[in-house]
């Protein structure tokens, strides 16, 4: 690992550093360093990659509008479905689900990171609010589901008890060369999974489950991915 120290005052919240990706383009982003106290940040010593509505495609009951299952306001967005609703297309056969998937950052090797702020009301159970999806041979590489007020990987370990009716942030690293996941709530390492191979993307939103309530809900604010930065003289790679 690298140090910060040489780079920057520890008094800093972050930084802006130019960073040089794998096409050879250099991109501006910003860096994250772990707080002055000691306080871990799950994002040190990594990059914030570019992130709009165009990366960010919801997937719905086929047979509704997009406006009667997801809405943006007040800053985040709000993801529902119903257990008796339809899935996402006409040829599935899996449960019902809101979900919004994350375009363009399809990733096979390296490290990769998912950060966002999160909510469940009271009553959401049965449900998966955020997956990485994609394995070998499995369909994902991690599923956290909410039962009962707890967070849950799969229906195995509890990973948080009482999450609902709060906001909580959530980051999620794979590292796919490694194999493995790292779980962390509001900054505190909570849970590490074995990685499952393949392609993978992540999702967030609500995806009916076993035992799933009839009404299911999360919102989500402050949506990131990010990327592993590896040092190279001057310079920082993210590749």
């Amino acid at each position: 690992m690298f140090s910060f120290s040489a780079l920057i005052s520890h008094k800093m919240a972050s930084i802006s550093l130019l960073v040089l990706t794998y096409s050879s383009l250099i991109v501006h982003f910003t860096f994250y360093q772990v707080s002055a106290w000691g306080h871990f940040n799950p994002t040190q010593g990594f990059v914030s990659l570019p992130l709009n509505s165009s990366n960010l495609i919801i997937q719905k009951p086929y047979n509704v509008p997009v406006d009667q299952r997801s809405s943006f306001k007040n800053g985040y967005y709000k993801l529902w479905v119903f257990s008796t609703d339809k899935p996402h297309s006409l040829t599935s056969k899996t449960n019902p689900r809101t979900e919004i998937g994350i375009r363009g950052y399809n990733y096979s090797s390296g490290v990769w990171q998912f950060e966002a702020y999160g909510y469940v009301p009271n009553g959401t159970s049965g449900v998966c609010i955020m997956q990485i999806f994609g394995a070998t041979p499995h369909a994902t590489t991690l599923m956290l589901r909410v039962y009962n007020g707890s967070l849950s990987y799969y229906r195995e370990a509890v990973i948080v008890s009482n999450i609902c009716n709060r906001w909580f942030k959530l980051n999620v690293i794979h590292d796919v060369d490694k194999s493995k996941v790292k779980v962390f709530i509001n900054g505190i390492l909570k849970y590490v999974a074995p990685g499952r191979g393949g392609t993978s993307h992540s999702k967030f939103g609500v995806y009916a489950q076993d035992d799933a309530s009839y009404y299911m809900e999360s919102r989500w604010k402050n949506i990131k991915i990010l990327k592993k930065c590896y040092r190279f003289g001057t310079l920082y790679l993210a590749y």
